[in-house]
């Protein structure tokens, strides 16, 4: 494959990512998922268990989207710099791992609700606020993945600054992406108190993640520049 065809095929797949994310997101946990309110949220998962199951399975989609697309940022980014391209992989599977084992708590929440006749020692409302738990789980599990996603958006906003085969300004958006995602996730850490306040900060990822996302399918790379770099890496 080129350069340009790994790009496109990038951009495609960051896409659907982006896609998957927000549709699992936006249509189904803040859909079913009532905070603060255990039986709320219990009786939605119960009622519509397809469509959590669904959000389940598509969250997985996008993992594995996410694998193939650290190989191809790898193979964009590495005539940069090798080592912090092949630093950025690293950050990033830890981050895909923990997202994937945190869907387990989704999963768990599922099982729970309305799930008394076979749990029997346990009672109705006792599974709800166990069900509901695993819900924050995920959520929690989901902001300290984002941790090293974001040091992977700050990796990678530094090499395309300095890669002369993408604009600077992709650079300087993936960076902020970066120091988006580690703001958010350290004051839900930190100062869940204002975890909601500070939300708005992650505007900044999406505009630079998709903004990247678009680059890669319109524009792809500059190929005379990634070709001369390439050169200077077999050196």
């Amino acid at each position: 494959m080129s350069p340009q065809a790994y790009a496109r095929t990038g951009g495609w797949l960051y896409l659907v990512i982006i896609l998957i994310g927000f549709c699992t997101q936006f249509f189904v946990r803040d859909r079913l998922v009532v905070s603060g309110d255990v039986t709320a949220t219990t009786d939605n998962i119960l009622a519509s268990a397809p469509l959590w199951r669904m959000g389940i399975a598509g969250d997985l989609i996008g993992r594995v989207c996410d694998i193939a697309l650290m190989l191809i940022l790898y193979v964009l980014l590495r005539p940069v710099n090798k080592n912090l391209a092949r630093l950025a992989v690293l950050f990033n599977l830890v981050q895909t791992a923990v997202l994937t084992a945190f869907e387990l708590s989704l999963w768990v929440a599922g099982s729970l609700s309305g799930n008394a006749a076979t749990l029997g020692a346990f009672e109705p409302g006792q599974l709800h606020a166990l069900a509901y738990l695993s819900v924050r789980s995920y959520e929690y599990g989901f902001g300290i993945g984002l941790i090293f996603f974001g040091f992977v958006c700050l990796i990678e906003g530094y090499l395309l600054f300095r890669s002369g085969y993408f604009p600077r300004t992709l650079g300087v958006l993936m960076a902020l992406a970066g120091l988006s995602y580690l703001t958010n996730s350290f004051t839900l850490i930190l100062a869940p108190a204002y975890a909601g306040t500070i939300f708005p900060v992650l505007v900044l990822a999406l505009i630079g993640e998709l903004s990247l996302c678009l680059w890669l399918i319109v524009k792809g790379v500059h190929l005379p520049n990634w070709e001369k770099r390439a050169l200077q890496l077999d050196r």
